[in-house]
């Protein structure tokens, strides 16, 4: 079990690698785009903004199809075999599947209590996967439906056939079973996850009517719904609906801006209605915490090397609001610090919202200075003050209890890893004279002007030989495999003699620490599987 569940881990983390990256292009098109900061030069019409409009676009394509890549990825940690085949035939029936519950709901919708004929988004309950116009599932119905294609990869890849039918043998026999198993599936996703969808709605409404409780509620419940890819569910209806607003709080706001600029109100008094649009504090207030909790915890020889993932994911929350690329950077290594996250952010915003801070605050910084700062700011100046006492205080709550909790527990966050240097590829030379001569024909294979060869060649021979390894993958900083006997596995310092970081084992689990050039190592250490 706890194989399986360190490889699914590690098959999470996989999109989350190209999170920083999209999060930095997403906030330099955001801010090149708005034309408050940027005056006529960012006009709509302009060829300033057109170029930047592509960019922007172009960002926004890892966030608009998470479902569909970590559908894709799961299969690269959970297949036994053939990994790469199995995330086609994982596509392929994904899509299957929305294409079936797409066709059944357009012609059937009433039956199921869906409205097909509706925009998607908002509280519609539908999504665009794809281009395909179907149930807004999220990463729930991504991962149950890789899931299942899994287990049918797993028991029926290598299924031999008569010769006849050779054709079909391997992922197109996958993929026909696959297609016929999709036909319940689309049907029960059809007849449940509508009522699933209703009482989300419910729950809406009576968050909406409790005061103080129902924003704690609210910001809680929006950031623990992000790794279901649930969480726009919670909050579109705030937002865009009339949840609690006639046509949502964005487009109240925005029509009632002249309004409150003109007024010395409390805003609270103003826009009462817009005390849920709350989710920015915690990202523009806790993730710099978070980030300074991970330095200030990690070991000082990877502080350094932290930095640079750090610095771009961090400022990506704050500008932008974007926070899979350090959330998702710690929920897979410790779930415990996420619900922590959580519950301080529900209080973070509860607290700005008891203190009279309240208005268009889901986005990040950029979006806040456009509708509340900038416009707002001569008559409602205090507020705004006070609420940055407020999140100053917060940040350096959510320090405190991160870089505690990360120390109590030894939770293994980035830079924490268990190694004793750094990571450096040493040449074949110095491997073979740590072993005093045991060279292999593994070592043989590492080329002498590819250190990641040499590294990759050495490991192999420490985990016992190809022979041993049952399966190989990685996380962003380690080599994960499973090996069928743990008694040919070296020990610790053998792995940091041939230039790693050291190596775990826990059972049939190996993990050897490489350091973030892991990826290259991997492509290595299969080609000479």
């Amino acid at each position: 079990m706890m194989q399986k569940i360190q490889k699914f881990g590690g098959a999470m983390f996989t999109p989350v690698l190209l999170f920083a990256f999209a999060g930095v292009v997403i906030g330099l098109g955001t801010l090149f785009t708005t034309e408050v900061i940027f005056g006529s030069l960012a006009a709509p019409d302009t060829l300033w903004y057109g170029v930047w409009n592509v960019i922007l676009q172009g960002g926004w394509t890892v966030f608009n199809q998470l479902p569909l890549l970590f559908a894709v990825s799961l299969p690269i940690g959970l297949a036994n075999k053939q990994n790469a085949r199995c995330c086609m035939e994982v596509l392929v029936a994904y899509l299957t599947f929305n294409y079936f519950v797409s066709t059944m709901l357009s012609q059937w919708g009433p039956t199921f209590g869906v409205d097909f004929s509706a925009e998607v988004g908002g509280s519609s309950g539908l999504a665009m996967v794809a281009s395909i116009k179907t149930l807004d599932m999220g990463m729930i119905g991504a991962l149950a439906i890789s899931g299942i294609v899994i287990a049918l990869h797993n028991k029926f890849f290598e299924t031999e056939l008569p010769e006849w039918l050779g054709v079909f043998s391997g992922s197109t026999f996958v993929y026909m079973i696959a297609f016929f198993v999709m036909l319940p599936t689309a049907l029960v996703a059809c007849l449940v996850w509508p009522h699933v969808q209703d009482g989300i709605r419910a729950f809406q409404g009576f968050v909406a009517t409790v005061g103080l409780p129902g924003v704690w509620i609210f910001a809680f419940l929006e950031r623990a719904l992000i790794p279901f890819g649930l969480h726009h569910l919670l909050y579109s209806p705030f937002y865009y609906d009339n949840a609690v607003v006639n046509g949502g709080i964005y487009a109240a706001f925005a029509k009632q801006l002249p309004e409150i600029a003109a007024s010395s109100a409390p805003l609270t008094e103003l826009a009462p209605y817009a005390a849920f649009t709350c989710s920015t504090w915690s990202k523009m207030f806790g993730c710099p915490g978070i980030a300074l909790a991970f330095y200030a915890t990690a070991k000082p020889e990877k502080r350094q090397e932290l930095l640079g993932l750090l610095i771009p994911i961090t400022l990506t929350a704050i500008f932008c609001g974007v926070t899979e690329p350090i959330e998702f950077t710690f929920l897979f290594i410790a779930p415990a610090l996420f619900i922590v996250h959580c519950v301080l952010a529900a209080c973070l915003a509860t607290a700005m919202n008891a203190v009279g801070v309240v208005g268009v605050f889901a986005g990040g910084l950029i979006e806040i200075s456009s509708l509340n700062l900038i416009p707002l700011w001569a008559n409602h100046w205090m507020t705004y003050l006070t609420g940055l006492v407020v999140g100053l205080v917060f940040t350096g709550i959510w320090f405190v209890v991160f870089r505690f909790l990360i120390l109590k527990f030894d939770f293994k966050t980035p830079g924490r890893e268990d190694d004793e240097e750094e990571v450096k590829f040493r040449s074949k030379a110095e491997y073979r004279a740590a072993k005093q001569g045991g060279g292999s024909a593994a070592i043989e294979a590492g080329a002498e002007e590819n250190p990641y060869a040499v590294t990759a060649a050495a490991c192999m021979e420490l985990v016992g030989g190809p022979d041993n390894i049952v399966d190989v993958t990685n996380c962003v900083t380690r080599l994960r495999l499973n090996v069928k006997d743990e008694t040919l596995v070296a020990d610790d310092k053998d792995f940091k003699a041939v230039g790693t970081s050291g190596c775990m084992k826990k059972g049939k689990s190996v993990q050897i620490i490489i350091g973030l050039k892991v990826p290259k190592v991997r492509d290595e250490f299969e080609k000479l599987m």
